[in-house]
């Protein structure tokens, strides 16, 4: 047991230290700012960015990328992807006007939030954005009764097993209500554009592409039959990074996707979207943050940093499990890592491996990228991380 035990911290101390030494090695760059004097700091690579949106246009070729802005929405993230002709995908007032004053075309831009203030509806709709998702009669009447003949696509509530971070409890409807919903949607003027699903951030599961495409084949048809031409078929997000595992290779992903389409879609949609947000920025990204206490309490071994759930690690929370790298050798140990503030559900991590560090040592927590420094605030007095985009 104990050597199952010492086995695992090794696996999980040099799983980590790989993945940090590789992500330097390709970003030669990055390597002055390894030690900043402030902390905590998010390190982006707008490079890496810029590589992992034309590794996914690759592999996709045939889809129209909607980059997620909610999973970070720096202004240096958004320019370069729209530098490469990316798309966007806007849940509320402030992210859409950000994108707008990065000189994005209206066109270029969707919401996929299928619960929008009147507000938000309106103003879309008066600067010439009219893509809405919506799951409900009541998103129906109120985008109809702000934006006449916008063009709306019902959400599809599909499997999110396997996914890190699932969506599905919170949205989406099945196909007879979908059905219903377009129907809705026709009499109050809007027009029927299509259908969308999100098999939950940071899938790992092929299966829920399987059932969401052939759920998507299923609602098509009905639709079919009931009059309406339906363009487009919106796959959300989902394609994975990596962690503290390897995740599926977009690639793979796609060519999974490519074979379910033909077998579902023998007459594919006239449109085909995604809107990948952690698939592009997440693991283009690392947050440095300094150690500031050490302790023992009842045999756990705990470590205090300088930034927390509250401050940029909210996914903590739930079921990302961030790859974390100490820059010492020695004895491996299990850690607990405690955030910055007095909150006790304020607590990172547990059973991390490290060695044994010292206070003020830097921590390098990887694949931090996406919806990091957007969940954050300044509970406690704390600072924000800052954001260096290089």
């Amino acid at each position: 047991m104990v050597k199952e035990s010492l086995d695992r911290r090794e696996l999980q101390f040099q799983f980590a230290k790989r993945y940090f030494e590789e992500f330097i090695s390709q970003r030669l760059h990055l390597q002055p700012y390894l030690k900043p004097q402030e902390t905590p700091l998010l390190l982006l690579d707008l490079e890496g960015i810029k590589r992992r949106y034309k590794e996914i246009e690759l592999y996709m070729p045939n889809f129209r990328i909607y980059y997620a802005v909610k999973a970070n929405d720096h202004t240096s993230v958004i320019k370069a992807l729209s530098e490469k002709g990316s798309g966007f995908e806007v849940a509320s007032l402030e992210e859409l006007k950000k994108v707008l004053s990065l000189k994005v075309e209206p066109e270029r831009i969707i919401s996929s939030n299928p619960v929008k203030s009147e507000e938000f509806i309106d103003y879309a709709y008066s600067v010439h954005v009219n893509r809405f998702a919506v799951d409900s009669f009541t998103e129906v009447e109120k985008i109809a009764k702000v934006a006449k003949r916008a063009r709306v696509y019902v959400r599809l509530v599909v499997p999110n097993e396997g996914s890190d971070w699932p969506l599905s409890k919170k949205f989406g409807v099945d196909v007879d209500t979908a059905i219903d919903i377009l129907e809705y949607a026709r009499e109050k003027g809007l027009v029927p554009y299509g259908i969308t699903f999100h098999v939950g951030s940071q899938c790992n599961n092929y299966r829920n592409w399987f059932i969401a495409i052939r759920k998507s084949a299923e609602l098509w048809e009905k639709a079919k039959r009931r009059g309406f031409r339906l363009q487009m078929l919106n796959m959300g997000g989902g394609i994975p990074v990596k962690y503290t595992y390897e995740a599926l290779r977009i690639e793979d992903i796609a060519y999974y996707i490519k074979g379910l389409l033909q077998k579902f879609f023998p007459n594919p949609p006239h449109e085909l979207q995604i809107e990948p947000g952690r698939g592009i920025v997440g693991d283009q990204g690392i947050m440095i943050t300094r150690i500031i206490g050490k302790a023992k309490r009842n045999d756990e071994n705990w470590l205090y940093v300088d930034t927390g759930v509250f401050n940029g690690l909210a996914e903590a929370l739930g079921g990302i499990r961030y790859p974390f790298y100490i820059d010492r050798e020695g004895e491996l140990k299990e850690w607990t890592i405690g955030g910055v503030s007095c909150d006790s559900m304020d607590v990172i991590a547990k059973m991390v491996a490290l060695p044994e560090p010292e206070v003020g040592d830097h921590l390098y927590i990887l694949s931090a990228g996406a919806y990091t420094t957007v969940y954050a605030s300044n509970f406690n007095g704390f600072p924000m991380p800052k954001v260096l985009c290089l």
